[in-house]
């Protein structure tokens, strides 16, 4: 494992002849080995992942106009997966339960599978802590379409065991609390305050560095019953505050104090991965602590008033682990929810020669097209940078929206035009193992929201013990905690900022994370005790540039006539014998939307 003091980071590898250049040498009857080393296990890897270097390039040149020369067909498959994330998997997995003899190749850019539901594994002496290093948790299952919960069962998946699993008392009983780190570019004083939304509002709002003014309108919006929008109905308020941002909202119906505004600009930037300026009012009430519009849109509670508890240590990667061990029994060992979270996947199962299912990590996709007879669809791929083809009766495109368009030349220019408005989000997940959280538990605290700086927060992580897991419950326990970092671009309006924060995040080399998770808890930590030095034992980031499935409620979203009329509907037709299933084709960034399109892309196919 690389740990933060040894972590030797260089530039981005460069893109050379040897990785780009097409395989040139002919097979004969001998096939290229796949099979994974019996030491192969990317979890334990620290420094930059997510979309880490090698992940990324090819397809980067593929979209700059690189082409490869196919070779002949190596290999023949009822059905090839494009991504081995949760809808790539789930997808296998729903076509060999209607098909369980069937060939079937997934074919994933990534060293390891899961897509965004990442998990993380550090060694703390003889013992393992686990992150999550994307997806986090099933969000409000009982919303779950029917065919999703089922699929949860069928894995062995029963979302009522997270109540024994999740202490929901734990960092209450202890009197934990959220602090707001305000920085002194915007107020008087870099201070940090604790006890937002549990201390009494006037003792909270005395210890910040807030102007009198700005005071006074923090204690209006959380205290006072105001109606800022009075004579106007319900249906009528919607409409117009589903199209104000709450930044607005905030500045010309409540008229408060611009502190304010610096206060909460970027309060929700890890959810919406944007700034107030481009969140509906209409939307706020459902996330954590943004007031002012709770008695002028009065709203019914969130997520169904199901508690937020539906997530394993490594958050959705053991979704991923349950549903290779349905298809692939000895890669994942053990039978139930809990004893997956510490199975030790032996990645060597997962692309034998002999599997009828095979999971090809380290496989860029850069073109899939339907055959000139129509029966079938050749797939090439890019493996360690050598050419390969394969060819298929069916094809599913379980990868991003936005790269089909460049793998699948022959889709209509329509249909294309209507994949590329799938612009993903970028957002980045960085796990820090701590020695203890010492620190933390002697301030009273378990999160810092950091009003104007590179990470939006650091909090503890969820407490969860399943299996043989234990989560660390006493402050000497060593603790993963969770940092998050959304490039934020005020400056330039809708999507773009996504493409302009893509290419920043992209840009940075590990060192830059390092050094502002060092300067952060520092900052938030460093007068209670904790050393960077000392405490730190190490650190991985999980950047992802393509991160969050585009979010269509945010205010420059149009109007439209009806569901079929919306771009990632049009997009997600399947062409020939090529279907496509992945969040973007449901434009929603969750587990839910991933299960349904796979199975929504596997229906088509059949």
């Amino acid at each position: 494992m690389v740990t933060r003091r040894d972590f030797l980071n260089g530039t981005s590898a460069a893109i050379g002849a040897s990785l780009l250049s097409p395989w040139t040498q002919t097979f004969g009857n001998q096939q290229p080995k796949f099979q994974l080393d019996n030491n192969y296990y990317p979890p334990t890897k620290t420094g930059l992942r997510g979309s880490h270097d090698g992940s990324w390039e090819t397809m980067h040149e593929r979209v700059m106009g690189t082409e490869w020369p196919a070779s002949s067909i190596e290999e023949n498959y009822d059905l090839v997966v494009v991504g081995g994330g949760i809808s790539g998997l789930s997808s296998a997995y729903f076509y060999r339960k209607a098909n369980p003899d069937a060939k079937i190749l997934i074919l994933d850019n990534h060293d390891d599978f899961g897509g965004h539901a990442k998990r993380n594994e550090f060694k703390h002496g003889n013992d393992t802590r686990i992150g999550y290093g994307g997806t986090e948790s099933l969000d409000t299952p009982s919303a779950y379409s029917d065919v999703a919960a089922n699929f949860l069962k069928e894995l062995g998946i029963f979302t009522e065991r997270f109540y024994d699993h999740f202490d929901q008392n734990l960092y209450k009983n202890m009197g934990l609390q959220k602090g707001v780190l305000f920085d002194k570019n915007h107020f008087a004083q870099e201070k940090l305050v604790i006890g937002y939304g549990k201390k009494p509002w006037e003792e909270f709002v005395a210890e910040t560095p807030l102007s009198p003014q700005a005071k006074k309108d923090l204690l209006r919006l959380q205290l006072e019953e105001i109606d800022y929008m009075p004579g106007k109905t319900f249906d009528e308020k919607f409409e117009i505050l589903r199209k104000t941002s709450y930044e607005t909202f905030l500045r010309d119906y409540a008229k408060v104090d611009e502190e304010i505004i610096s206060l909460y600009q970027r309060w929700g930037i890890s959810f919406w991965a944007v700034g107030i300026n481009a969140i509906p009012a209409s939307s706020v009430q459902g996330y954590g602590g943004m007031p002012g519009v709770n008695h002028t849109l009065v709203r019914t509670g969130h997520r169904g008033n199901e508690p937020y508890i539906f997530h394993f240590p490594d958050g959705n990667a053991s979704v991923a682990r349950l549903i290779v061990r349905a298809l692939l029994p000895d890669a994942v060992p053990g039978s139930t929810m809990e004893d997956v979270v510490t199975a030790k996947v032996n990645y060597a199962e997962i692309d034998k020669k002999d599997n009828n299912v095979k999971i090809r990590l380290n496989s860029t996709v850069v073109h899939s097209v339907n055959t000139a007879d129509s029966k079938a669809v050749d797939v090439t791929y890019i493996h360690k940078g050598n050419t390969h083809k394969v060819q298929a009766k069916k094809c599913i495109m379980a990868c991003y929206n936005a790269v089909i368009p460049y793998i699948c030349p022959e889709f209509p220019s329509a249909q294309k035009a209507n994949l590329a408005t799938n612009i993903k989000a970028p957002i980045t997940y960085t796990k820090v193992l701590v020695s203890n959280w010492r620190a933390f538990a002697e301030q009273n605290m378990d999160f810092v929201y950091y009003t104007n700086d590179f990470y939006k927060q650091v909090e503890l992580d969820y407490p969860v013990s399943m299996g043989d897991y234990k989560f660390g419950s006493t402050p000497d326990d060593p603790m993963v905690l969770h940092m998050c970092y959304v490039p934020w671009v005020p400056d330039t309006e809708g999507p773009d900022q996504w493409r302009v924060g893509r290419m920043e995040m992209l840009g940075l080399p590990f060192e830059t994370y390092e050094d502002h998770v060092n300067n952060q808890l520092d900052q938030a930590l460093g007068h209670a005790g904790f050393d960077v030095e000392r405490d730190i034992e190490a650190i991985t980031v999980n950047r992802w540039p393509h991160g969050y499935a585009y979010n269509p409620s945010l205010i420059w979203e149009p109007d439209y006539a009806s569901e079929a009329d919306k771009p990632w509907v049009k997009g997600r037709q399947t062409y020939g014998n090529i279907a496509i299933g992945n969040c973007d084709a449901n434009a929603g960034s969750n587990t839910k939307s991933a299960i349904d399109m796979a199975y929504r892309a596997v229906t088509e196919v059949l």
